[in-house]
């Protein structure tokens, strides 16, 4: 396996990063057979792994901890905060306050807990899971820059950026001595080549590295979902409008021929495509099974030719996004009608 440098730091990593989203509860229940799975990624030359503390509301993080045991040098490890461990995102449940969020406060316990179930003394690369409007992004990095000095991480990272706060990050670190964020963890994949336009470029102009998320759609590029084919248990399960968006089905479908031609799966179409950028480092592949990566550990070494990417290109056309994933950042503005539109009494007819 070709190693990769995580931007500017000097951190070696695969260009398949293993999440470890779908271990726990909304996932693999069983610990064991999970932690198969980890070994398995490990010893084929995967030395990246992903988890946040709150999938699972925790239980994903001990799971990786177990997992580990007896290997953690050999791993670059990366976990991320922000949310309520208990965090339900169709829920009604108002947050605890000071559980969640970018602040001092917060991050400081985050850590903390992280370590504990990781079963680690530092974390390689410790990322904030979303964006936190109601902090000030120098309180952010002041906080996350006393953890690498005390050697609780290693290096820092964000996730689902938008590109303006990703350069006010850069020139608040730069002006006041504090440390950068070394990466941005956006999705990326055929259907959604939005960040091609600013993340991309401007993460190479900082020197971040780039890990994405959902480089197979959501479940879209695994070929499960057709046009015209009844939705199965799990799109039922968790109502992801995603799967059932009639454009991504018809790229979906003018993609799988593309796959056939090139005599590969459409799971390695896929992700090859998304490593073939040079501003990506690493794609995070989300096995739920053996299976699962077993077929993805098959097309690892997998290099799409100029003519196969041109018919990509012509199917979804660079920087441009089929749909949008449920699971996808939006900023306040965008899921809050109340934050763009004035109060009625101080609107003016046109």
């Amino acid at each position: 396996m070709q190693y990769r440098t995580l931007g500017r730091t000097g951190i070696k990593v695969s260009p398949y990063a293993l999440g470890a989203m779908m271990f726990g509860a909304v996932g693999n229940r069983d610990h064991e057979d999970s932690v198969k799975i980890i070994h398995k990624a490990l010893d084929a030359g995967i030395n990246f792994v992903d988890t946040a503390d709150m999938y699972s509301h925790g239980e994903s993080e001990e799971i990786v901890g177990k997992a580990l045991k007896g290997r953690r040098d050999d791993v670059v490890l990366a976990t991320k905060a922000r949310f309520p461990l208990d965090y339900n995102p169709v829920g009604d449940t108002p947050p605890v306050p000071n559980r969640s969020g970018a602040s001092r406060v917060w991050l400081t316990r985050a850590v903390e807990g992280s370590l504990r179930r990781l079963g680690t003394d530092h974390i390689d690369l410790f990322q904030i899971h979303q964006p936190d409007p109601d902090t000030d992004i120098e309180e952010t990095l002041s906080v996350l820059t006393d953890l690498v000095r005390i050697g609780k991480v290693r290096a820092v990272g964000t996730s689902s950026l938008p590109v303006s706060d990703i350069v006010e990050a850069q020139w608040v670190a730069e002006r006041r001595g504090l440390v950068r964020f070394r990466s941005e963890q956006p999705p990326y994949s055929i259907l959604n080549r939005g960040i091609e336009r600013e993340v991309l470029p401007v993460a190479q102009r900082y020197g971040m590295g780039t890990l994405v998320w959902s480089p197979l759609a959501g479940g879209m590029l695994t070929g499960r979902y057709r046009k015209g084919r009844q939705s199965d248990a799990h799109r039922a399960q968790f109502g992801f409008k995603h799967l059932a968006d009639e454009r991504r089905l018809d790229a979906v479908e003018r993609l799988i021929p593309v796959a056939e031609g090139a005599g590969v799966p459409l799971t390695h179409l896929a992700m090859a495509f998304t490593i073939a950028h040079p501003g990506v480092t690493s794609a995070i592949i989300g096995p739920r099974t053996m299976e699962h990566l077993d077929d993805l550990l098959a097309g690892v070494e997998l290099t799409l030719t100029d003519e196969v990417l041109d018919q990509i290109d012509a199917i979804v056309p660079p920087g441009t996004d089929v749909g949008a994933l449920d699971m996808a950042y939006d900023p306040p503005a965008i899921g809050h009608a109340p934050l763009r539109r004035r109060p009625l009494g101080e609107r003016s007819a046109a």
